[in-house]
């Protein structure tokens, strides 16, 4: 039901698409030709086409409705949020005409499924009470009892959704209506039941969305005497995934038989040479071998426990489970290039061993089997030729003899159940319960998600009959006419699917019976027949994957697989070789073939068994009267209180819920008993009412007067087409806004009016106070300046006190200060005066030191000179007396005295020389040191002169003019000047010495 502008205006409450949340509620605020702009109710404003609103009804229930064919808008938001808002109310039930949606609450409910809630089921017709399980239950077995014909009740929805509580659900129901008394401790209906934990352990598996997720339909024939008590019953199952058993995706498991089997006790792993199930190629191909809060070897022994009940003995339990222990193994046998062409051995001694373990299992001879694994026996009619195969051919040979013998297993099992439970040849009365996998839509999908989505189709077809039906019924009741309503069919998909010559399985089947054929030559023939096919679509991006329109979306398949797992034949060798095992159980999976046969393998294929056994279904099906119940998984995460609008809305659409709601809506969707019609439109025709008219004559008047055309009035119901309820709505609406103006145009008159005498009134009486309350104002007023003028006078006094104290305390601060800098200076000059007089004290006693001892270093010069000139004066003598012959020698000898005396003093002459060199050098040494300290000294003191300058200049400039300049003698310059004088003439006086000793 889409909208459309009559029935859409601004202000209308709708629904629009929202990419996290599939629909959100919202309200019109603008329109623009065929857009509308709608403000959401998360805040966001969405721009969007009318086409692609839908109305929403503001008159629905608080708690939603029981049935979704009551609601006024049958369209996809309306059913989610009616199935959200009962769901958060733990109602997790909901029908839609008779058939019903139950929805997974991922917690215990325990009141809905007691022996009270059985009771009350019990004769309670469709509808009269609430949505239940135990009501879709109670109406099969009426029709059965009644009319003497079969049901079936068909239970779907995809992994975690459910299907299997409600199928016990619905077994428990029937065996408290037809129950009797046990057979061997145990009814049918526990016998049953407890045939699930064997076929859970051997034919479910972990996948993406579901930890037990069964990978095979199950169809329960509960048969009933002419009593109506039940007399035995049948399980049948379906399209098992045999490629499971050799092919496994990453996180999904293998099938749990495998893995419980590798926890079992330690004495039975190492029975069957064991380990852990990473070790296996069967296993390993994924990385996950536990499931989280299950643990195996618990599982294991509950499995044993479980054969133990359905009849299975102990040796049959061992056989059993030394044919899984024999695919595990036969798993690791890998194979290499031989020495032949085109031929295989084994690859190593690891493959040896667990070829050689396969054949104890399954007690053949290990060469036998080793053969039929590398080779394969042409018979012609001259001889019979024994052809080897390559190492890729031999591991297709080793995976198609597991999947053979695995699928035998399973129906051995199957067949086993159906004896120890019992069943009753003469019984012409049954209730089926099919349990079965949902369409399936992955990132990857191969030929096991084509095969369950064509199974769906069927249903989809089944179902799609059924509502059209059930449609037709309702119509036919009411007596009125629907010969022009199309139906709705998804048969071009199926004959896409199906159809011979040309489907898609019959070419399937033609490429695998030629050797040369690959996934790329069968996509291509798929392009070539199929190019013009409106559901079939080619990739643009992939030369060999395919789409198909499903009834639920658009699937994308890989077919690189199709190929190996559409191979179903039983090679010849792998016959003779198990049916000649010493083991009976393994010999009793392969019973001898005829003659004619044993010695060929025929061509087989999954896909043509898989239509085959489908259409054995269907076949059943047809021949029952349907009841229809679609499980819903609400969120991902498996926890309650969790609704996923997206992934609801999905599954619904994978269901076929949506599918039965078009199919609704190609005829009367809205349907509205008289009394109820007539309650919410009677508006529209005021006068109808006033006449007392029949309801049904009244509510032809209402749609009359409305103009609208082609509605029906069946016998108690108004029926409408799509869209027609919206825009009665829109009229309704529009009339009671009218109404609603009229009415508020009175009750604001009303108040208005009230509301000026109660303002007068109230004027009047603020008035009176106001102006009392101006009078106290001014008096406040008066008084207010009088105590003013105090506290200015006041403050002025105080503000005029404290001005006088603080410039009184600036003077003082002043006067201290400038006495402070006069003291300071005063001894500073005292200080320097002093320094000074000591500073010439030393000067003038280093200047006469240096005085004397510059007459005592000139005396002795003086003195040597003359004692020299008087001895030469006394060697002339001698010469002269010489030369007398008588005191020559006497004189010689004097003289010789006198020459050792003056080389005695000479040298006593020199060495005070010497002496006094080294004295005047440390005397200059010193007087230079005491000229550097006082020249440092005289530096000091005309820096502190300068800045005692600077300061005085400083303190006059800042002082106060009412200070007296006093006159300060500086002396201190003529000092240095007469200092500077003397230190001059010291360095001439010390040039001059320096010349003296130099000539020396």
């Amino acid at each position: 039901l889409q909208g459309t502008p009559v029935n859409i205006s601004i202000g209308s409450h709708v629904w629009v698409e929202d990419p996290a949340s599939s629909w959100i509620d919202g309200q019109v605020i603008k329109i623009t030709g065929e857009n509308a702009e709608v403000q959401a109710s998360n805040g966001k404003t969405v721009s969007t086409s009318l086409s692609k609103i839908y109305p929403k009804d503001m008159e629905a229930p608080p708690g939603g409705v029981d049935d979704m064919t009551k609601l006024s808008y049958l369209h996809e938001p309306g059913v989610l949020q009616n199935l959200a808002t009962r769901y958060q109310l733990n109602e997790i039930y909901t029908y839609t005409g008779n058939i019903l949606i139950a929805i997974n609450p991922f917690q215990r409910l325990p009141h809905l499924y007691d022996s009270h809630m059985m009771i009350q089921y019990k004769g309670a017709r469709l509808g009269e009470l609430s949505p239940h399980v135990f009501a879709v239950a109670d109406v099969a077995y009426r029709a059965m009892i009644n009319e003497g014909k079969s049901n079936s009740i068909l239970v779907s929805g995809e992994s975690g959704a459910g299907k299997t509580e409600t199928t016990k659900m619905l077994m428990r129901y029937l065996a408290y209506l037809g129950g009797r008394a046990a057979t061997e401790g145990r009814t049918v209906e526990q016998q049953v039941l407890e045939s699930n934990p064997v076929l859970e352990a051997f034919g479910n598996a972990k996948t993406v969305r579901n930890n037990n997720s069964s990978r095979f339909g199950k169809f329960v024939e509960i048969q009933f005497d002419r009593q109506g008590r039940i007399s035995g019953a049948a399980i049948r199952t379906y399209l098992l995934e045999r490629s499971r058993v050799c092919q496994v995706s990453d996180p999904e498991r293998n099938y749990h038989c495998f893995y419980l089997l590798c926890a079992a006790p330690t004495e039975v792993v190492e029975k069957y040479k064991l380990s852990k199930p990473n070790s296996f190629h069967y296993l390993n191909q994924s990385n996950c071998y536990e499931l989280v809060g299950v643990s195996d070897a618990h599982d294991y022994l509950a499995t044993r426990r479980a054969m133990d009940i359905v009849g299975i003995s102990a040796q049959e339990q061992d056989a059993i489970f030394r044919v899984v222990a024999a695919i595990l193994h036969l798993g690791n046998i890998d194979f290499a290039k031989g020495q032949e062409i085109d031929s295989s051995v084994l690859k190593d001694d690891k493959s040896k061993f667990h070829l050689k373990m396969t054949a104890e299992l399954l007690m053949c001879d290990s060469a036998a089997l080793e053969d039929a694994l590398c080779k394969r026996v042409m018979i012609t009619p001259e001889e019979v030729i024994k052809r080897p195969l390559d190492p890729h051919a031999a591991t297709i040979s080793r995976d198609g003899l597991a999947k053979t013998i695995y699928s035998r297993l399973f129906d051995w099992i199957v067949d086993k159940i159906n004896v120890s439970i019992g069943q009753d040849p003469n019984s012409k009365s049954l209730i089926g319960v099919l349990d079965i996998y949902g369409f399936e839509s992955f990132k990857t999908n191969s030929f096991e998600q084509f095969c369950i989505n064509f199974t769906n189709e069927k249903l989809q077809q089944h179902f799609n009959q059924h509502v059209f039906k059930m449609e037709q019924e309702e119509y036919t009741k009411e007596q009125i006419d629907w010969s022009y309503i199309e139906f709705v069919d998804n048969q071009d998909v199926l004959d896409l699917i199906e159809k011979k010559p040309g489907g898609i399985v019959a070419l399937l089947d033609e490429a695998c019976m030629f050797p040369k054929s690959t996934h790329e030559t069968f996509a291509q023939k798929l392009y070539q027949t199929f190019k013009t096919h409106k559901r079939f679509i080619k990739p643009k991006l992939s030369r060999t994957d395919f789409s198909i329109g499903h009834y639920a979306g658009e699937v994308l398949y890989q077919s690189e697989q199709f190929l190996d797992k559409n191979k179903d034949y039983v090679v010849a060798e792998h016959q003779d070789l198990l049916s000649a095992s010493k083991c009976s159980f393994v010999s009793g999976l392969f019973p001898a073939l005829p003659e004619e046969t044993s010695k060929t393998s025929k061509f087989s294929s999954i896909g043509s068994r898989f239509k085959q056994q489908l259409q054995a279904l269907m076949e059943t099906l047809n021949s029952t009267e349907p009841h229809y119940i679609r499980c819903v998984k609400p969120n991902n995460l498996l926890k309650p209180a969790i609704f996923e609008n997206v992934n609801v809305m999905q599954q619904l659409r994978c269901g076929g819920v949506l599918e039965a709601i078009r199919i609704s809506c190609a005829g009367y969707p809205t349907r509205r008993i008289f009394y109820e019609f007539l309650h919410r439109f009677s508006v529209l025709a005021p006068e109808v009412l006033e006449g007392n008219y029949d309801e049904k004559i009244a509510c032809g008047k209402i749609l009359e007067k409305t103009g609208l055309a082609g509605f029906q009035i069946g016998k108690t119901k108004v029926f409408l087409r799509a869209g027609q309820m919206a825009e009665l709505d829109a009229r309704r609406a529009e009339v009671l806004n009218i109404a609603a103006k009229t009415i508020q145009n009175q009750i604001r008159t009303y108040i208005l009016r009230k509301q000026f005498i109660a303002l007068r009134k109230a004027t009047i009486y603020v008035q009176s106070l106001w102006r009392r309350r101006m009078a106290f104002k001014l008096y406040e007023r008066m008084r207010r300046e009088n105590a003013a003028i105090k506290v200015q006078k006041n403050l002025r006094c105080y503000k005029d006190k404290k001005a006088y104290t603080r410039l009184r305390l600036s003077v003082l601060v002043l006067q201290t200060g400038f006495r402070f800098l006069a003291a300071r200076n005063e001894f500073r000059f005292r200080k320097q005066t002093k320094a000074a007089t000591v500073i010439q004290a030393r000067w003038r006693c280093y200047r006469a030191y240096s005085y004397h001892e510059k007459l005592k270093r000139a005396s002795i010069v003086t003195q040597c000179r003359w004692r020299g000139r008087v001895a030469k004066k006394e060697l002339r003598k001698l010469k002269m007396a010489a030369r007398e012959t008588g005191a020559l020698k006497e004189a010689k000898d004097k003289l010789e005295k006198a020459v050792e005396e003056l080389t005695w003093r000479l040298q006593l002459e020199k060495r005070l020389r010497t002496d006094l060199e080294e004295a005047k050098g440390q005397e200059i040494a010193k007087l230079q040191s005491s000229l550097q300290a006082m020249q440092s000294k005289v530096d000091d003191t005309t820096a502190m002169l300068v800045k005692e300058r600077e300061a005085a200049k400083k303190a006059i400039e800042d002082a106060p003019p009412v200070v007296k300049e006093n006159t300060v003698l500086v002396q201190d310059t003529e000092k240095i000047d007469s200092l500077t004088a003397e230190v001059e003439n010291l360095k001439v006086l010390v040039f001059i010495q320096s010349d003296m000793y130099s000539q020396y």
